[in-house]
Protein backbone atom coordinates (compact mmCIF):
# COMPACT_ATOMS: atom_id res chain seq x y z
CA UNK A 1 0.00 0.00 0.00
CA UNK A 2 1.16 3.52 -0.80
CA UNK A 3 1.32 6.05 2.03
CA UNK A 4 0.50 9.76 1.86
CA UNK A 5 1.12 12.42 4.51
CA UNK A 6 -1.10 15.51 4.46
CA UNK A 7 -0.18 18.27 6.89
CA UNK A 8 -2.95 20.41 8.33
CA UNK A 9 -5.51 17.76 7.43
CA UNK A 10 -8.03 18.29 10.22
CA UNK A 11 -10.14 20.82 8.33
CA UNK A 12 -10.64 22.83 5.16
CA UNK A 13 -8.54 22.07 2.10
CA UNK A 14 -6.31 19.64 3.98
CA UNK A 15 -9.27 17.57 5.11
CA UNK A 16 -10.67 17.40 1.57
CA UNK A 17 -7.24 16.34 0.25
CA UNK A 18 -6.89 13.59 2.85
CA UNK A 19 -10.34 12.23 2.07
CA UNK A 20 -9.71 12.28 -1.68
CA UNK A 21 -6.31 10.57 -1.44
CA UNK A 22 -7.89 7.86 0.69
CA UNK A 23 -10.50 7.37 -2.03
CA UNK A 24 -7.60 7.03 -4.47
CA UNK A 25 -6.29 4.10 -2.44
CA UNK A 26 -3.62 5.74 -0.31
CA UNK A 27 -3.14 5.03 3.37
CA UNK A 28 -3.33 8.59 4.66
CA UNK A 29 -1.41 10.04 7.58
CA UNK A 30 -3.59 12.85 8.91
CA UNK A 31 -1.39 15.53 10.45
CA UNK A 32 -2.80 18.09 12.83
CA UNK A 33 -1.50 20.25 15.65
CA UNK A 34 -4.09 20.41 18.42
CA UNK A 35 -7.63 20.00 17.09
CA UNK A 36 -8.00 16.30 17.83
CA UNK A 37 -11.77 16.25 17.40
CA UNK A 38 -11.62 17.67 13.86
CA UNK A 39 -8.72 15.37 12.94
CA UNK A 40 -10.62 12.39 14.28
CA UNK A 41 -13.63 13.43 12.20
CA UNK A 42 -11.40 13.32 9.10
CA UNK A 43 -10.25 9.85 10.15
CA UNK A 44 -13.79 8.63 10.73
CA UNK A 45 -14.95 9.99 7.37
CA UNK A 46 -12.17 8.10 5.61
CA UNK A 47 -12.72 4.85 7.47
CA UNK A 48 -16.50 4.93 7.07
CA UNK A 49 -15.96 5.06 3.32
CA UNK A 50 -13.68 2.03 3.44
CA UNK A 51 -10.39 3.92 3.36
CA UNK A 52 -7.35 3.57 5.59
CA UNK A 53 -5.75 6.33 7.65
CA UNK A 54 -4.22 7.22 10.98
CA UNK A 55 -3.58 10.38 12.97
CA UNK A 56 -0.09 11.86 13.17
CA UNK A 57 -0.01 14.87 15.47
CA UNK A 58 2.81 17.40 15.39
CA UNK A 59 3.23 21.15 15.13
CA UNK A 60 4.69 22.00 11.71
CA UNK A 61 6.27 25.16 13.16
CA UNK A 62 8.36 23.07 15.59
CA UNK A 63 11.27 21.34 13.87
CA UNK A 64 11.97 19.11 16.86
CA UNK A 65 8.36 17.94 17.03
CA UNK A 66 8.45 17.19 13.30
CA UNK A 67 11.65 15.17 13.63
CA UNK A 68 10.35 13.15 16.56
CA UNK A 69 6.98 12.35 14.97
CA UNK A 70 8.42 11.28 11.62
CA UNK A 71 11.20 9.23 13.19
CA UNK A 72 8.69 7.45 15.44
CA UNK A 73 6.46 6.64 12.47
CA UNK A 74 9.40 5.33 10.46
CA UNK A 75 10.54 3.14 13.35
CA UNK A 76 7.04 1.71 13.66
CA UNK A 77 6.77 1.14 9.89
CA UNK A 78 10.20 -0.11 8.76
CA UNK A 79 8.82 -1.77 5.63
CA UNK A 80 6.79 1.22 4.44
CA UNK A 81 7.57 4.71 3.24
CA UNK A 82 5.66 7.89 2.53
CA UNK A 83 5.52 8.27 -1.24
CA UNK A 84 3.19 11.29 -1.37
CA UNK A 85 3.67 14.40 0.74
CA UNK A 86 1.21 17.28 0.68
CA UNK A 87 2.59 20.30 2.52
CA UNK A 88 -0.72 21.96 3.24
CA UNK A 89 -0.58 23.31 6.82
CA UNK A 90 -0.49 27.07 7.06
CA UNK A 91 -1.75 30.11 8.92
CA UNK A 92 -2.32 33.79 8.16
CA UNK A 93 -1.60 36.76 10.42
CA UNK A 94 -2.45 39.74 8.24
CA UNK A 95 -1.38 43.32 8.85
CA UNK A 96 0.25 46.07 6.85
CA UNK A 97 4.01 45.91 7.28
CA UNK A 98 4.39 49.21 9.14
CA UNK A 99 2.30 47.74 11.96
CA UNK A 100 3.53 44.16 11.69
CA UNK A 101 4.98 42.73 14.89
CA UNK A 102 7.99 40.40 14.96
CA UNK A 103 5.75 37.49 15.91
CA UNK A 104 3.53 38.12 12.87
CA UNK A 105 6.57 37.61 10.64
CA UNK A 106 8.23 34.80 12.59
CA UNK A 107 5.08 32.71 13.09
CA UNK A 108 4.16 32.86 9.41
CA UNK A 109 7.67 32.01 8.21
CA UNK A 110 7.98 29.14 10.70
CA UNK A 111 4.56 27.64 9.94
CA UNK A 112 4.28 28.31 6.21
CA UNK A 113 7.86 28.21 4.92
CA UNK A 114 10.24 26.54 7.36
CA UNK A 115 7.80 23.66 7.77
CA UNK A 116 8.26 22.82 4.08
CA UNK A 117 11.96 22.17 4.74
CA UNK A 118 11.66 20.31 8.01
CA UNK A 119 8.79 18.05 6.93
CA UNK A 120 10.09 17.32 3.43
CA UNK A 121 13.76 16.66 4.13
CA UNK A 122 13.37 13.51 6.29
CA UNK A 123 11.13 11.90 3.68
CA UNK A 124 13.44 12.43 0.71
CA UNK A 125 15.87 9.57 1.29
CA UNK A 126 13.13 6.94 1.21
CA UNK A 127 11.66 8.44 -1.97
CA UNK A 128 15.11 8.47 -3.58
CA UNK A 129 15.88 4.87 -2.58
CA UNK A 130 12.50 3.75 -3.91
CA UNK A 131 12.90 5.88 -7.05
CA UNK A 132 9.54 7.57 -6.90
CA UNK A 133 7.44 10.07 -5.05
CA UNK A 134 5.22 13.10 -5.18
CA UNK A 135 5.79 16.31 -3.24
CA UNK A 136 2.89 18.74 -3.52
CA UNK A 137 3.15 22.15 -1.88
CA UNK A 138 0.05 24.21 -1.24
CA UNK A 139 0.89 27.83 -1.89
CA UNK A 140 -1.36 30.76 -2.74
CA UNK A 141 -2.28 33.45 -5.21
CA UNK A 142 -0.58 35.78 -2.71
CA UNK A 143 2.75 34.07 -3.39
CA UNK A 144 2.41 34.77 -7.11
CA UNK A 145 1.14 38.35 -7.24
CA UNK A 146 1.54 39.58 -3.67
CA UNK A 147 -1.24 40.96 -1.53
CA UNK A 148 -1.37 44.14 0.54
CA UNK A 149 -1.58 43.26 4.22
CA UNK A 150 0.14 39.93 3.58
CA UNK A 151 3.82 40.77 3.20
CA UNK A 152 4.65 37.90 5.56
CA UNK A 153 2.28 35.39 3.98
CA UNK A 154 3.22 36.40 0.42
CA UNK A 155 6.93 36.08 1.23
CA UNK A 156 6.46 32.60 2.71
CA UNK A 157 4.41 31.29 -0.19
CA UNK A 158 6.74 32.84 -2.78
CA UNK A 159 9.64 31.16 -0.99
CA UNK A 160 7.97 27.76 -1.33
CA UNK A 161 7.37 28.40 -5.03
CA UNK A 162 11.09 29.02 -5.52
CA UNK A 163 11.99 25.97 -3.46
CA UNK A 164 9.56 23.86 -5.52
CA UNK A 165 11.35 24.80 -8.73
CA UNK A 166 14.79 24.06 -7.29
CA UNK A 167 13.87 20.77 -5.61
CA UNK A 168 12.17 19.53 -8.77
CA UNK A 169 15.50 19.89 -10.58
CA UNK A 170 17.33 17.98 -7.84
CA UNK A 171 14.90 15.05 -7.78
CA UNK A 172 13.76 14.64 -11.37
CA UNK A 173 16.29 11.94 -12.20
CA UNK A 174 14.90 9.88 -9.31
CA UNK A 175 11.36 10.01 -10.76
CA UNK A 176 10.18 12.24 -7.93
CA UNK A 177 8.02 15.17 -8.96
CA UNK A 178 7.71 18.41 -7.00
CA UNK A 179 4.87 20.80 -7.74
CA UNK A 180 2.97 23.62 -6.08
CA UNK A 181 -0.75 24.36 -6.20
CA UNK A 182 -1.88 27.96 -5.79
CA UNK A 183 -5.56 28.35 -4.86
CA UNK A 184 -7.44 31.60 -5.12
CA UNK A 185 -10.64 32.16 -3.13
CA UNK A 186 -11.73 28.79 -1.73
CA UNK A 187 -14.72 28.40 0.58
CA UNK A 188 -13.27 27.25 3.92
CA UNK A 189 -13.31 28.50 7.48
CA UNK A 190 -10.32 30.71 6.59
CA UNK A 191 -12.46 32.68 4.15
CA UNK A 192 -15.67 32.95 6.19
CA UNK A 193 -14.84 36.51 7.25
CA UNK A 194 -14.19 37.70 3.69
CA UNK A 195 -16.86 39.69 1.81
CA UNK A 196 -17.63 36.83 -0.59
CA UNK A 197 -20.48 38.64 -2.34
CA UNK A 198 -18.15 41.44 -3.42
CA UNK A 199 -15.03 39.37 -4.03
CA UNK A 200 -16.68 36.82 -6.29
CA UNK A 201 -17.51 39.65 -8.69
CA UNK A 202 -13.76 39.78 -9.42
CA UNK A 203 -13.67 36.10 -10.38
CA UNK A 204 -14.53 35.30 -14.01
CA UNK A 205 -16.40 32.17 -12.87
CA UNK A 206 -18.33 34.35 -10.39
CA UNK A 207 -17.91 32.10 -7.38
CA UNK A 208 -15.45 30.84 -4.81
CA UNK A 209 -13.94 27.42 -5.38
CA UNK A 210 -14.49 24.43 -3.12
CA UNK A 211 -11.98 22.46 -1.09
CA UNK A 212 -13.02 19.36 -3.03
CA UNK A 213 -12.04 21.01 -6.33
CA UNK A 214 -8.56 21.65 -4.93
CA UNK A 215 -8.42 18.04 -3.74
CA UNK A 216 -9.24 16.78 -7.24
CA UNK A 217 -6.22 18.68 -8.55
CA UNK A 218 -3.99 17.21 -5.84
CA UNK A 219 -5.34 13.77 -6.75
CA UNK A 220 -4.28 14.25 -10.35
CA UNK A 221 -0.81 15.58 -9.50
CA UNK A 222 -0.27 12.64 -7.13
CA UNK A 223 -1.21 10.13 -9.82
CA UNK A 224 0.84 8.49 -12.55
CA UNK A 225 -1.15 10.54 -15.06
CA UNK A 226 0.91 13.55 -13.97
CA UNK A 227 4.30 11.84 -14.11
CA UNK A 228 5.69 14.36 -16.63
CA UNK A 229 4.70 17.44 -14.66
CA UNK A 230 7.28 18.82 -12.23
CA UNK A 231 8.57 22.19 -11.04
CA UNK A 232 5.22 23.80 -11.78
CA UNK A 233 2.95 26.11 -9.82
CA UNK A 234 -0.57 25.27 -10.92
CA UNK A 235 -3.23 27.86 -10.26
CA UNK A 236 -6.81 27.07 -9.30
CA UNK A 237 -8.58 30.41 -8.95
CA UNK A 238 -11.54 30.57 -11.32
CA UNK A 239 -9.61 32.84 -13.69
CA UNK A 240 -8.99 35.53 -11.05
CA UNK A 241 -5.31 35.76 -11.96
CA UNK A 242 -3.36 34.31 -14.87
CA UNK A 243 0.24 34.50 -15.96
Amino acid sequence: MDYALVTGASRGIGKAIAIQLAKDGYYVLINYRSNHNEANDTLQTIESAGGKAELLAFDVSDKNAIKEAIENWKNSNPDNYISVLVNNAGIAMDNIMVFMEDEHWDNIIDTNLNSFFYVTRPLLQDMIVNKGGRIINMVSLSGLKGQAGQVNYSAAKAGIIGATKALAQELGKKKITVNAIAPGFISTDMTTNLPEKELKKMVPLKRFGTAEEVAYLVSFIASEKASYITGETIQINGGLYTR
